[in-house]
């Protein structure tokens, strides 16, 4: 059977704003939940073919190559769904507990991770190019060793809830519809503590500061981050996986070298004789210097380019340049002998009038000329 149109399978209209198109899904997942339609299969392959053009069209890059090509541009783009399960596990991050989780009981017996925290660190460029490992203090809750996280006093248990029966959930139906809600007497733990332990205050976790060593790629840029796996908040009451911990990159600014993605910039002063005649100068780079042949007759402004003395890229593990911008740098104070010469140079410069010099002064005087 021919696919149909995902903007068709959603009732929505082409130019549909996202809001809109997530309004309509939820409306059409509530309407085609095999929950609600027990032994339906047109009901239930309603409902994925819902999911599956929710899935492109929520999507910007997505939507936009559906847009172009049809269902030819994003095959092998599109969640493949098994069951209503495997739907509700991959939108209820997006919806919440409100549809997925707590509207048809797909959130029964789920885990809950730990929040994430987030450190600093700030690096030099030298740091940032090379690659270093540093010691990051954060800030983060531990379980309590008193209690071991449980939140009760040392020698008692927490009670099942008497409002939800230990279920964490409370179910409510209208007609077809069950909508189950997470308990508002336990938060959703299915337990509450009657004698909270001393030291955590029945919370079962103590806020501590701790030490971590982070070890940071080579080529890393400001605002970039490092993930430690598993080094955020513990889980609540103990019931999933902990969070983890995102190092937030700061790299200074340079005082000679300005940063361009994986290249690096220099500025480099020379002086009228050297741009004039040629020169082989020594350039500083972050492994040490480099010489650079600056050609005859360079002009202020020209960029030389020496390969391989940029930044490590840390997805290619490729390597920039350093692109070296010369300018002329014109002397403040003049020795006698100097001045000598370049009055000569402007008395030659005069007798011999270079072509593209006479070019401007032959049109400076065809100007004053017609103004006459």
């Amino acid at each position: 059977m021919a696919k149909r149109c995902y903007y068709e399978v959603l009732d929505v209209e082409r130019k549909a704003s996202d809001r809109e198109i997530s309004k309509s899904y939820r409306r059409l997942a509530v309407k085609f939940h095999p929950d609600s339609n027990p032994n339906d299969e047109l009901a239930s392959q309603r409902f994925k073919e819902a999911a599956e053009a929710y899935d492109i069209l929520s999507d910007s890059e997505k939507r936009a190559r559906y847009d172009q090509f049809g269902h030819a541009g994003v095959d092998g783009m599109r969640s493949h769904f098994g069951s209503a399960e495997d739907i509700m596990s991959a939108f209820s991050e997006f919806f919440g507990d409100g549809l997925f989780g707590g509207m048809f009981g797909g959130g029964r017996g789920r885990s809950r991770r730990g929040a994430h925290v987030q450190a600093e660190v700030t690096l030099t460029l030298e740091e940032a190019a090379a690659g270093v490992r540093k010691s990051i203090a954060v800030s983060r809750g531990q379980i309590c060793e008193t209690c071991k996280g449980s939140g009760a006093r040392p020698g008692t248990r927490p009670s099942p809830c008497s409002r939800c029966g230990g279920r964490g959930q409370i179910l409510q139906s209208n007609g077809i519809l069950r909508v189950q809600t997470t308990c508002g007497a336990c938060s959703g733990s299915g337990q509450v503590i009657t004698d909270p332990c001393a030291d955590c205050r029945g919370y079962g976790i103590r806020k501590s500061t701790v030490e971590l060593e982070v070890a940071i790629p080579a080529g890393v840029d400001d605002g970039m981050q490092v993930r430690l796996a598993g080094e955020g908040e513990p889980p609540p009451a103990g019931e999933g996986p902990p969070g983890d911990c995102f190092c937030l990159i700061r790299v200074r600014k340079h005082r000679l070298f300005h940063r361009d993605g994986i290249n690096l910039i220099l500025q480099l002063p020379i002086t009228y004789s050297q741009a004039a005649l040629g020169a082989t100068l020594d350039v500083p780079t972050l492994d040490g210097p480099e010489q650079l042949v600056v050609p005859a007759g360079s002009q202020s402004g020209d960029v030389f380019r020496i390969a391989g003395r940029g930044v490590t890229d840390p997805r290619s593990r490729g390597k920039g340049d350093l692109l070296v911008q010369t300018f002329i740098e014109t002397p403040k104070k003049l020795g006698q002998r100097q001045q000598e010469l370049l009055r000569e140079l402007a008395d030659l410069e005069n007798a011999n009038v270079t072509p593209q010099r006479k070019s401007f002064l032959d049109k400076l005087r065809d100007y004053f000329a017609v103004t006459d």
